[in-house]
């Protein structure tokens, strides 16, 4: 499968696109590419779903000049792509600071968004000063990657994918490339109040997925009822998953998502038809 790109501002966004039927965007957590989504794909496409996962701003094969990687421009990058795909209202799969960044483009475009999936949403909260300057020292060259290669490991606690060495070491070389740890630091800083203040305002369904073991959370079941309550939604837990239930256990997170995006699609045909 041969990358596409979207030319959006200043940079491009790259994506794949496989499949026919109601589409399903995927974007990845910071530091992670697409293929975060490798093995829900193929449960989503057998599903009858169009899916297309793109990389982040700076990320993967997407470019790094960018002056703002916030949730407020990685929500103009989805909406951007669901308008040049004509895919829209589609559903929208999101990781980590990607799930600030879709609740911020259903919003600002409702008509766009049938559906959300958050999977360990981080959509509200700053960093203090104290700790942008720790994650400054800990993201530098030339020990930065080396650092997040490690941080990497511990989000999934209970099972590694097969292909996780491999997996690891490709994440480490795509950025040592230049610009790109500099792009995850800068995403990394950057504000969620985009996504906080418009949380209430979610219309679209959404379901926060987030495993009981997520090392980005301090009681991650109580962060997950805080989200799903704020965008008036609901939330399951994978137990003994951590940042990533979908590839950690895609046999047990790949079913939940399915059922909720068939029904949000079966919602937004009944209230076409309405």
């Amino acid at each position: 499968m041969s990358t596409q790109y979207l030319s959006h501002h200043a940079g491009r966004i790259a994506y794949d696109d496989t499949g026919s039927g109601p589409l399903v965007l995927c974007a990845p957590s910071i530091g992670d590419v697409r293929a975060e989504y490798r093995f829900l794909t193929p449960h989503l496409l057998a599903a009858g779903f169009r899916v297309v996962t793109m990389d982040l701003r700076g990320h993967g094969e997407s470019s790094t000049q960018w002056g703002d990687f916030s949730v407020a421009g990685v929500g103009s990058d989805m909406l951007a792509l669901i308008r040049h795909l004509d895919g829209g209202p589609a559903l929208i799969i999101s990781t980590s600071m990607a799930a600030g960044a879709a609740a911020w483009a259903a919003v600002e475009a409702s008509s766009l968004v049938a559906g959300i999936v958050m999977i360990g949403a981080a959509v509200h909260g700053e960093v203090s000063g104290a700790n942008r300057l720790l994650y400054k020292a800990l993201f530098a060259r030339p020990w930065g990657v080396a650092f997040w290669q490690w941080y990497y490991t511990t989000l999934y606690p209970t099972r590694k994918p097969a292909d996780f060495a491999a997996y690891k070491a490709a994440l480490g070389a795509n950025l040592k490339e230049k610009g790109r740890l500099e792009a995850m630091l800068a995403a990394v800083l950057a504000p969620k109040t985009a996504s906080a203040e418009r949380l209430e305002r979610v219309t679209a369904p959404v379901l926060v997925l987030m495993g009981s073991k997520d090392p980005d959370f301090k009681q991650p079941e109580v962060e997950a009822r805080w989200v799903a309550d704020a965008v008036h939604g609901r939330y399951v837990m994978v137990d003994g998953a951590g940042h990533y239930p979908h590839a950690e256990m895609p046999e047990i997170a790949a079913p939940i998502i399915v059922d909720f995006l068939q029904t949000a699609v079966a919602a937004e045909e009944a209230h076409h038809v309405a």
